[in-house]
């Protein structure tokens, strides 16, 4: 399979060289695009696109890595996804592997997260993506991060088209994980954004731990529990209208919204902030 192997942490990280070897080692056709500097936070962010200007590229050398396979771009995660499927590299990818990060996505920040907005490009493109992110510690377990991440390419592999798993990895030795697990996105993530103080026409924002202690079937409550954990992300989808019957007789209410149906009382916005099962969706 042709998987391009992308990050937001850049191509001089030290974890994304490691995956893309393990990628390669276990028999798949690696192109590795990744950013030329930190994106870290860019979300699905192309950036300012310039048609009379060109982006620096350059080619790469990675140990395991074939000559003319790897390389960095100056641009966000999202970008090298669109490069590579428009075929800025040859023959478009069959699947991107994204990370791993350094430090976990969990949690509804993942909105924000560049390793995990590579994937939902790819999701737009019709293919699916695999989300790997490493929990931040003394010693970084690269090792342990790209053997779960080949571990779980066969999984994304097989799944339905547009599908995308996001994988985060405990910081211990692959033999100590306790194993994977499915888990729901925690309300809150290890870290938050907080305004730390303004002065004058300066803002500083920090990340800083948010004290939060996730439910055990949260993907942070599972790794910190010592599971990898996966859960599946749907990036643009339609959520349709419930019909609520009116107060009184209004005329007939259709059971079920169709694209084409006129505005009626009954009809309510779905609530976002409701525990619902993450399915595709019912008109695609």
């Amino acid at each position: 399979m042709r998987v391009l192997v992308t990050n937001d942490d850049g191509i001089d990280s030290e974890g994304i060289q490691v995956l893309a070897r393990a990628l390669a080692a276990a028999g798949h056709d690696v192109l590795l695009v990744a950013p030329d500097t930190d994106q870290s936070g860019m979300g699905a962010a192309l950036g300012n696109l310039q048609p009379d200007t060109a982006l620096p590229v350059r080619e790469v050398e990675v140990d395991g890595l074939a000559p003319g396979t790897a390389f960095a771009l100056a641009g966000t995660p999202a970008l090298t996804v669109v490069a590579a499927m428009l075929g800025g590299f040859g023959p478009p990818p069959e699947l991107v592997v994204s990370g791993p990060n350094a430090g976990l996505n969990t949690g509804r920040s993942v909105l924000h997260s560049g390793t995990v907005g590579a994937c939902l490009t790819g999701q737009n493109f019709g293919i699916s993506g695999l989300a790997v992110s490493l929990e931040a510690a003394d010693r970084w377990h690269w090792d342990t991060a790209a053997a779960l991440a080949v571990e779980t390419v066969p999984l994304v592999a097989a799944a339905p088209p547009r599908s995308v798993v996001n994988l985060n990895v405990p910081a211990r030795e692959r033999a100590d994980v306790l194993g994977v697990r499915w888990a729901r996105l925690a309300p809150f993530g290890a870290v938050r954004a907080a305004v730390s103080s303004r002065d004058g026409d300066r803002l500083q924002v920090e990340l800083t731990a948010t004290g939060y202690v996730p439910e055990p079937d949260t993907d942070q409550g599972t790794v910190e529990a010592g599971w990898a954990s996966l859960t599946t992300l749907i990036g643009i989808a339609e959520a349709w209208p419930d019909a609520v019957p009116p107060d009184g007789p209004d005329g007939p209410i259709e059971p079920s919204l169709v694209a084409g149906a006129e505005l009626h009382v009954a009809h309510r916005v779905p609530d976002a902030t409701e525990r619902r099962t993450l399915h595709r969706p019912r008109f695609a």
